[in-house]
């Protein structure tokens, strides 16, 4: 095997697409249209505070290995929390930003973050990174969500993990969505039903559009709810409708959205990313309340859309232990952590440990009100 050369790259431009979609596999939030629309469309840029610093490794100048990673002089758009690590260095008098971060910005969605084809170059970009962290003289680096092979080539490299929880669908070969119902406890499934009845009482109908079906128009009225559901919530939405755009012209196949009207009114939307045979749920906004409206609209649509297509997994995105009732379930997700302050790194690892023992309870917790019959019942 050839020597593997490393270096530093501040944008994709220069990066040949398919080598690029040859290590980066079927995963729509690490495609070179995906990533590239966010850093060229400036929602991903140092202004934004996330300034590009890729590290890729080439053997005999073709793409082998890359590793999408950010300086980042805040913690924002990440959905791993370390504030409370940044307030332990600035209450100390040490700086915290910028860290490196290796991460899909504004994207908890599992995947892999160094990739490679081979065990082994997975180990030679874990190593790299960490000498990229000590040349730029960062705090830190973060590695958020993982996929499990890259997990085992962080803890080999040093890195400290942390577990999370996400709530995913799986399904087994659904025959329908009714089969689906079937496989839930009584009560459960009334209360779905009840919800889409009132949905429905509501005059709301959806409709499923994929790839080149979605509109410019359905596409403006996405991000007309998306801008609002930001402001209802006193924040700033982190993409642009030039993103979306991008995304719609240079992938349109990643792209699935659910459209709930009224009559031929649009009044709600979700908008989720589908590749690898698994959908991902993103966004969602709605011009008027009704009650049920999200919980149809952004899970069980989505759910029913999967089932027709085959689809093997559905991921709800962060946070939410309200979407058990919809048939989702708790997901360890993980993060990987490395401290360049020893002092630091103690600490947190202790942290960590007291924190990963909770959250396992938690998970453990949680997984006994899950909504299904247990089997064989």
């Amino acid at each position: 095997m050839s020597e593997a050369e490393f270096s530093i790259i501040d944008s994709l431009e220069n990066v040949d697409q398919a080598q690029w979609q040859a290590i980066a596999g079927d995963n729509p939030t690490l495609a070179y249209t995906f990533l590239h629309a966010l850093h060229d469309t400036r929602c991903a840029s140092t202004q934004t505070g996330w300034t590009p610093r890729y590290l890729v490794m080439h053997r005999d100048g073709a793409l082998a290995a890359a590793m999408p990673l950010y300086l980042k002089d805040h913690s924002r758009g990440e959905y791993v929390f370390d504030h409370a690590w940044a307030d332990a260095f600035h209450r100390n008098g040490i700086p915290y930003y910028p860290k490196l971060l290796s991460a899909v910005p504004f994207t908890p969605v599992t995947g892999s973050r160094l990739l490679a084809r081979t065990p082994e170059d997975r180990a030679l970009l874990a190593r790299a990174a960490l000498q990229v962290a000590r040349q730029l003289q960062t705090s830190s680096l973060h590695i958020l969500f993982p996929d499990e092979q890259d997990r085992q080539a962080l803890e080999a490299a040093g890195f400290m993990l942390r577990e999370g929880v996400q709530f995913h669908w799986e399904n087994p070969g659904y025959a329908d969505f009714d089969a689906f119902l079937a496989s839930f406890k009584m009560e459960k499934r009334k209360k779905i039903r009840q919800d889409r009845r009132r949905v429905h009482d509501a005059g709301i109908t959806f409709t499923h559009l994929a790839g080149r079906a979605i509109t410019p128009e359905v596409l403006r009225f996405f991000y007309s709810c998306y801008v609002s559901t930001y402001h209802a919530h006193f924040s700033k939405p982190y993409l642009t409708l030039k993103f979306f755009e991008r995304l719609l012209d240079q992938a349109p196949d990643s792209l699935m959205i659910v459209l709930a009207k009224r009559g031929e009114a649009p009044v709600a939307v979700a908008l989720n990313l589908v590749g690898g045979n698994i959908m991902y749920g993103r966004y969602w906004g709605t011009q008027e309340f009704v009650s049920g409206l999200h919980f149809e609209t952004c899970y069980v649509q989505s759910i029913e859309y999967c089932i027709r297509h085959g689809i093997a997994r559905f991921e709800g995105g962060a946070q939410g232990e309200h979407k058990m009732s919809r048939g989702l379930v708790p997901t360890p997700t993980w993060s990987a952590h490395w401290i360049a302050d020893e002092r630091f790194a103690d600490a947190i690892a202790d942290f960590l440990a007291q924190e990963t023992a909770a959250m396992n309870q938690y998970i453990d917790e949680l997984g006994e009100h899950v909504p299904f019959k247990p089997a064989g019942a």
